[in-house]
């Protein structure tokens, strides 16, 4: 029963990714569709090419690469601890699959 449960937990999850990818996809196409034409009022005129600018990128500050690494590393050990917490949490709510064995009494074991 509890297979069938987390199959569709997976199923609604997949499918909320689905919609999510959907509606970004078809936002995005009905944006590019929005530039107006250019040579004026949907006429075919000439059209005259812009002036070509030249962009000039300049670096300013930035990180460190200690601190990436630093932040790598922090978010390395917050995710396998909470691993582990989660992990835990699922064993000390499972039940055993058969009853432990009883030892058997004047076998001298």
């Amino acid at each position: 029963m509890s297979t069938i449960k987390s199959l569709s937990r997976l199923g609604a999850v997949l499918v909320s990714l689905a919609i999510i990818a959907v509606g970004l996809a078809s936002s995005a196409s009905a944006s590019t569709s929005m530039f107006p034409e250019p040579g004026g009022e949907g006429g075919t005129g000439p059209v005259t090419p812009a002036p070509v600018t030249e962009v000039h990128t300049v670096v300013v500050g930035g990180m460190p690469g200690w601190q990436i690494a630093l932040i790598a590393v922090a978010a390395a050990l917050v995710t396998a601890i909470a691993a582990v917490l989660v992990e835990r949490g699922r064993t000390a709510r499972r039940r055993p699959v058969r009853p432990l064995a009883q030892p058997i009494s004047g076998t001298g074991l």
